[in-house]
């Protein structure tokens, strides 16, 4: 898959240390997957919520922070939405963004 907008990963890790880690190895993860279809990615990753719109939520540091990712299967794109804490999550609609 190819991941458009890093740079929303790396100003967060910038703003919270402890994720950068665990947004470097979900950024691989995803650079080398290959979904083409929601059922996949729940197959590799358990915990991430299928919402409409095309929607991925992900857990990030065992559920610490959220990144909602809007996936185009047919293109093999993956685009960063938002990533946040728990409380900024609260304050969007996953299926907007």
């Amino acid at each position: 898959m190819r991941v458009i907008a890093k740079k929303a990963l790396r100003e967060f890790w910038d703003r919270f240390p402890d994720a950068e880690d665990a947004l470097k190895t979900w950024y691989a993860e995803a650079e080398r997957a290959a979904w083409s279809n929601p059922g996949e990615i729940k197959a590799q990753y358990r915990s991430a919520s299928i919402l409409k719109e095309s929607r991925v939520v992900f857990n990030i540091c065992g559920n610490k922070y959220r990144l909602v990712a809007k996936i185009s299967y047919k293109n093999g794109i993956v685009l960063i939405r938002f990533v946040g804490t728990h409380r900024e999550y609260d304050a969007i609609n996953a299926e907007e963004v």
